[in-house]
């Protein structure tokens, strides 16, 4: 098969981030702050842009493979956001919630989940409710002390450059998924759904 794992966390860390009872099932990522590093680049035409890292989309897509539900919510609306979240496949995001909570809520009553069964990466004011619910928070080390503070986890990678992969490796590790998913095939999963 192949050798152990090289990444490595702590034993009070992973029993956190399992979860209580049945463990995790969905993890809710903030987009600004998180999957980029919270810059926006607007255009004359007042277009935006977006960074996004292939680490953290490679990391929600073996997430999804693992059994855990990725879900984005954001409190922005942008044709970048909506473009990469289509092309990593999600099914599940909220765009423009001006109340983070109220759409992270709906979408978890459709999967039939509650909080005690989610994680959450957020990195400023509007995150602070679901990471206060959740079973288990997490920030980039850039967010804003109260989040921070609030987080079980503040990752040592930045926003947009690998946070949100460290918190997707965290989550399978944790839940005993990452030693079979990098021994199974190792192909791209970009385009893949």
């Amino acid at each position: 098969m192949g050798s152990a794992p090289a990444l490595n966390f702590a034993p009070e860390l992973l029993l956190a981030a399992r979860g209580p009872g049945a463990g995790i099932a969905a993890a809710v990522f903030d987009v600004d702050g998180v999957l980029t590093d919270g810059r926006i680049y607007v255009g004359e035409d007042g277009e935006s842009f977006k960074a996004f890292s292939t680490l953290d989309g490679h990391g929600m897509k073996l997430l999804a493979q693992g059994g855990i539900v990725p879900i984005v919510v954001t409190g922005r609306d942008s044709a970048a956001v909506r473009r990469r979240v289509a092309d990593l496949g999600l099914a599940h995001a909220a765009y423009g919630a001006a109340d983070k909570l109220a759409a992270s809520e709906a979408i978890l009553a459709r999967l039939g989940l509650h909080w005690s069964r989610v994680a959450v990466i957020g990195d400023d004011w509007p995150d602070l409710p679901l990471m206060r619910r959740a079973a288990f928070a997490c920030a980039p080390p850039g967010a804003h002390a109260e989040t921070r503070a609030a987080a079980h986890y503040v990752t040592e990678a930045r926003a947009g450059f690998g946070a949100a992969r460290e918190f997707c490796d965290l989550l399978l590790v944790a839940g005993g998924r990452y030693a079979a998913l990098l021994h199974g095939p190792l192909h791209s999963l970009d385009g893949a759904r």
